[in-house]
């Protein structure tokens, strides 16, 4: 069996959230994703505590395409830690964190307004 990992080519926006998982374009996909520009992926981090560098590899890469990154910490707003916070500056990207509900509403508005927009969702509950 070939097992590929999850990714949808393009923007779309999230149709819904919760209980471990997301809705959007016609599909359902459990665990945490990450949007950016060329499209929408399974992400491995499922717990704050996960967000590092490494996480953000795919941000880094479409850096020139992300004027801002919402970054969705779960159930609670969890504030980023400083040297992510410094990494994406330097990269030119505002990075903001929120609770995971808050950052798929602003996601999904930005995304209506053609922004440069990407984010990393830590599924919630």
């Amino acid at each position: 069996m070939l097992v590929r990992e999850a990714h949808f080519p393009g923007r779309a926006p999230i149709d819904s959230y919760g209980d471990g998982g997301f809705r959007f374009a016609e599909m359902s996909h459990r665990g945490s994703i990450l949007c950016v520009p060329s499209g929408i992926y399974g992400w491995a981090p499922n717990k704050p505590a996960d967000l590092d560098l490494k996480a953000f590899e795919k941000v880094f890469e479409e850096q020139e395409e992300i004027e801002v990154l919402l970054v969705g910490t779960g159930n609670d707003l969890v504030p980023l830690p400083a040297d992510l916070k410094a990494a994406f500056r330097e990269a030119g990207i505002m990075a903001d964190s929120m609770s995971t509900g808050a950052a798929v509403r602003t996601l999904n508005v930005l995304l209506s307004e053609d922004r440069a927009v990407a984010a990393a969702l830590v599924a919630a509950d």
